[in-house]
């Protein structure tokens, strides 16, 4: 199979000779399958890898598998750790025979074990690493709870009967890091990161301390630990950030990594004094692979297509803008990931990276160490680049550094924390920009939301009363089959009625008029007003709207996240 695979690599894909040998050399020497050393190389991706695989076996290769729901039987009867040391997941099950997705199809033994293990005949489907992961995160998301096996070692090494009054006679390290502290520290990031949670709140009270974790922008109370344990929680996660853990009356901010499966995540750790305690918030980060595309991510077709036609710009500023966690950063690396070339030099400066892009200069925001964003935009400048992305705009000096360098003929993407986009504009002359050099640089505004998605599991109809659609100035007309969607409730949603959730979006090009505008300094509100009146802008609300209208969200879902358009 591996001469096999250097053929095809020399006659279709047109790789050198050399080139091939020398990775023929390095899976000889050190043991290492040709097929990993080609991906890990750059010479081949894993899907291009999995779809030769699929042709030269006959078998199945699916590039998405975010459509397949978990098989129950599957998380019951296989481990967790087996699944994720073999990267294997069931699709389905079809006249008795499991589908199982697989990204090592020379691997017959871990195929044969899960055989075993579920005591059915196997079919394998090949599918990329970073998608089988997603796919076991969702399949195991209801295991394991607070764990009773934890609580039963805390009780055992008397931990629960013990309170953690640290002084200067306690070695407060030592209790930081005692087994059991670990172990319960360790579940509750594992089981955040099955439930999606994109952040864990540890909130102290005067006689118990909750832990929650926001999952689709909600917080849920998921666990409550012994009281006593509460210093020792805190305590093991400030050494994991590498924070001061005898300091408990100033609020700090730390970061450590973690990692799940294939996964490295990225946790943000801040914690301030209480009356009660120390209240901990840790923001999740996942560094994923998973490309995101625009369609993805809750584009119309008509948006969709505005947008890209400001990709192909050879220069000029495109800003993302929405509140923390509205997806600004995901959408940018999706658009980013359309225009990714081999002739487009891409750089970027983040903090911190979240995604991992192949082709694309990544670099992290030190500021410790004096690394700036607008100290890393002036060095990028000197490494002939095509595409600049800034993570965020935050000051004046990054500003005008940005807008310079989109003045000289580059593509530069950033964001900006405002409330909608014609708002962006006049943020950024409030910066200290001169408006003129706003108007001349700036050539498309995204403003952003997420909302929850319908749950597909539970889905359902349902007819609005008068009072619900005039509250979005709708009537019974508007509605295309007579009746709108919500969800019930049920276990795959943890009885909410949404699971996941796509962007709403408000595009805003700067043409003629806007441009204008923005010189004469007049405010938002008018901006806007003539953008939806001429330009036909269809604002955060409207867009909400519609895809309400479609099924995909609810009206009162829409309510919560966007504000009724005045003008």
């Amino acid at each position: 199979m591996s001469n096999a695979l250097a053929r095809y690599l020399i006659e279709e894909r047109g790789v050198r000779q050399d080139k091939v040998d020398t990775m023929l050399q390095r899976s000889r020497e050190s043991g290492e399958k040709l097929d990993t050393a080609l991906v890990e190389s750059g010479l081949l991706a894993e899907s291009e890898m999995l779809e030769y695989y699929a042709t030269q076996l006959g078998l199945p290769f699916e590039g998405d598998l975010s459509k397949y729901k978990p098989l129950p039987k599957f998380s019951e009867k296989v481990p967790v750790a087996f699944a994720r040391n073999y990267n294997l997941v069931a699709l389905g099950e079809v006249n008795g025979t499991v589908r199982v997705a697989t990204c090592r199809p020379l691997d017959l033994y871990p195929m044969d074990e899960l055989a075993g293990l579920l005591r059915q005949p196997l079919e394998p489907v090949l599918a990329p690493r970073v998608e089988i992961s997603e796919l076991i995160n969702r399949s195991y998301a209801q295991k394991t709870e607070v764990s009773d096996e934890v609580e039963r070692e805390l009780e055992a090494d008397g931990m629960l009967e013990t309170e953690f009054d640290f002084d200067e006679k306690t070695d407060i390290l030592n209790i930081a890091t005692a087994a059991p502290i670990i172990k319960l520290v360790n579940t509750i990031f594992s089981q955040s990161l099955r439930m999606r949670a994109s952040d864990i709140h540890i909130q102290p009270s005067e006689h118990k301390l909750q832990i929650r974790y926001r999952v689709d922008g909600v917080l849920y109370d998921v666990m409550t630990p012994s009281k006593k344990l509460q210093d020792a929680i805190v305590a093991r996660i400030k050494v994991m950030g590498k924070m001061d853990i005898a300091e408990r009356r100033l609020p700090q901010d730390g970061r450590a990594s973690v990692k799940m499966g294939d996964n490295d995540v990225d946790l943000r750790i801040s914690t301030i004094p209480t009356n009660y305690g120390e209240r901990v918030v840790i923001r999740l980060l996942e560094k994923s692979n998973k490309q995101f595309n625009l369609a993805d991510i809750g584009f119309g077709k008509a948006h969709e297509d505005t947008f890209r036609t400001y990709l192909e710009y050879s220069n000029g500023i495109i800003l993302l803008t929405g509140p923390t966690g509205s997806g600004k950063t995901t959408t940018l690396y999706a658009a980013i990931a359309s225009i990714n070339r081999p002739d487009i030099n891409i750089l970027t400066i983040e903090d911190p990276i979240e995604y991992q892009m192949p082709g694309a200069s990544q670099v992290e925001v030190n500021e410790k160490k004096g690394l700036t964003f607008a100290r890393a935009l002036r060095s990028f400048v000197r490494q002939d680049p095509d595409v600049i992305l800034v993570g965020e705009i935050r000051d004046l000096e990054t500003a005008q550094i940005g807008i310079q360098s989109a003045l000289t003929g580059h593509l530069v993407f950033s964001t900006l924390h405002t409330n909608d986009a014609p708002s962006t504009v006049t943020r950024l002359v409030d910066l200290g920009v001169e408006p003129f050099l706003v108007s001349s640089s700036v050539i498309c505004v995204v403003a952003q939301r997420l909302t929850r998605r319908i749950c597909k599991e539970c889905k359902r109809t349902y007819v609005p009363d008068e009072r619900e659609l005039r509250s979005f100035d709708l009537t019974m007309a508007d509605l295309p089959d007579g009746f709108l969607y919500q969800g019930a409730g049920c276990e795959a949603c943890f009885k909410t009625g949404y699971t996941g959730r796509t962007g709403i979006h408000e595009i805003m090009p700067i043409n003629e008029t806007i441009k204008q505008q923005i010189v004469e300094k007049l405010p938002a509100g008018e901006i806007k007003r003539v953008a939806v009146q001429q330009g036909g802008l269809l604002t955060l609300r409207m867009d909400g709207i519609k895809k309400a209208l479609a099924g995909k969200t609810t009206l009162s879902e829409i309510a919560t996240i966007t504000q009724r358009d005045t003008f």
